[in-house]
């Protein structure tokens, strides 16, 4: 359900600068990040900059509550929470055991929606994610039964295990935020993200997924092995535990709610864009479809993937406008997962990362 601006505005005024204040209240990261972000952040009498202030600080409460729970991935955190704000779905893979679903849960305990997850193996069927209609002896008519698909934060863990039918069960959802159940198009809550986690394709019983629903994940975010020191702190905290082999997340508090996300969302939507910064993410994205090394290249999405993404990475960097930078370092995420190498660049070993680098390095740069 949309929300006028002035509930939007009201929310922030009443929610935000107390989730911020709190998190000051807290000892170790918690208080060294309200003192970062209060410094940081300028006196102003406007009331648009004081709220996108209030998010950016709930913003950084946030992050510093997830890396809580998952140490040493502070790059794939912030990439989550980008994606969160700029209303968008996000695909992290990794070989098992670096914390993809721990990343998500701990999100959801951060959350004060509604959070459901989904267990995708080979038998499972799309109705199984949407939904299907029963019929009740009773009544004698056919009744909907909602699948978990209807909610705020959908965990679609380990999607490449099921067939290409059931993986495209999520089409719809994530494009138009409804389910067509029997003829009828029902809405899921607002607001709705899908986080999909995936082993490497070369592992055994992977099915790598569709072109289609590849492009409606914003970004593709690799989970890779800790440092050395991350991995000690992990292994410090893990054994202390008293949940076998995993960090506990509910001792996470709670500082979103809905209304609170959609008035980010709303306020991250109106960071200024210069038409240079603009036309430099539209070059970098075409530059792709013909790019040596590349037989296919980003589509239009990607495009405003890249501009929304940015706009969510500088609100939660505490900017008010987005750099070129911004753009430069959101590119790889965006446009992983939608670009293809040719086979002799394959054969040499070669990654998609590294030639996307390469483009990134060659293709000028704005100056403002």
């Amino acid at each position: 359900m949309s929300q006028s601006p002035t509930d939007l505005e009201l929310t922030l005024d009443a929610t935000a600068p107390s989730s911020a204040e709190n998190s000051a209240k807290t000892p170790s990261s918690d208080s060294s990040q309200a003192a970062e972000t209060a410094s940081a952040a300028p006196v102003t009498t406007d009331k648009a900059e004081q709220q996108r202030i209030r998010a950016s600080r709930l913003l950084r409460a946030v992050r510093a509550e997830l890396e809580k729970a998952l140490i040493g991935q502070s790059a794939v955190i912030e990439g989550v929470l980008c994606s969160l704000i700029a209303s968008g779905h996000v695909l992290i893979e990794g070989v098992p055991g670096l914390g993809k679903t721990l990343l998500v849960r701990a999100l959801a305990q951060c959350f004060a929606g509604q959070f459901n997850r989904i267990q995708f193996t080979p038998d499972l069927m799309p109705s199984d994610i949407t939904g299907h209609a029963i019929y009740d002896l009773q009544s004698e008519q056919f009744k909907l039964r909602k699948g978990p698909a209807f909610t705020n934060l959908l965990l679609a863990d380990e999607i490449n295990r099921a067939p290409a039918k059931t993986q495209a069960a999520l089409l719809e959802v994530m494009q138009e935020r409804s389910i067509t159940l029997e003829g009828r198009s029902l809405e899921v809550p607002q607001p709705f993200m899908v986080l999909a986690t995936q082993n490497p394709i070369e592992q055994e019983g992977t099915y790598p997924l569709p072109e289609a629903e590849l492009d409606r994940f914003m970004v593709k975010l690799h989970m890779s092995y800790p440092e050395e020191s991350h991995e000690q702190q992990l292994v410090r905290e893990v054994t202390r535990s008293a949940r076998a082999d995993m960090l506990d997340s509910t001792p996470l508090r709670t500082l979103l709610h809905a209304r609170d996300l959609q008035a980010m969302q709303k306020i991250a939507s109106a960071i200024a864009v210069d038409d240079s910064v603009l036309n430099y993410a539209v070059r970098l994205v075409r530059m792709t479809r013909q790019w040596p090394g590349l037989t296919s290249g980003a589509g239009p999405r990607a495009s405003i993937d890249l501009i929304r993404y940015a706009r969510a990475a500088a609100l939660l960097n505490g900017n008010a406008f987005v750099t070129p930078d911004d753009i430069k370092r959101s590119a790889l995420n965006v446009l992983r997962h939608r670009v293809h190498l040719s086979a002799e660049l394959e054969i040499e070993g070669l990654q998609v990362e590294q030639v996307l680098q390469q483009l990134l390095d060659q293709v000028p740069v704005p100056r403002l």
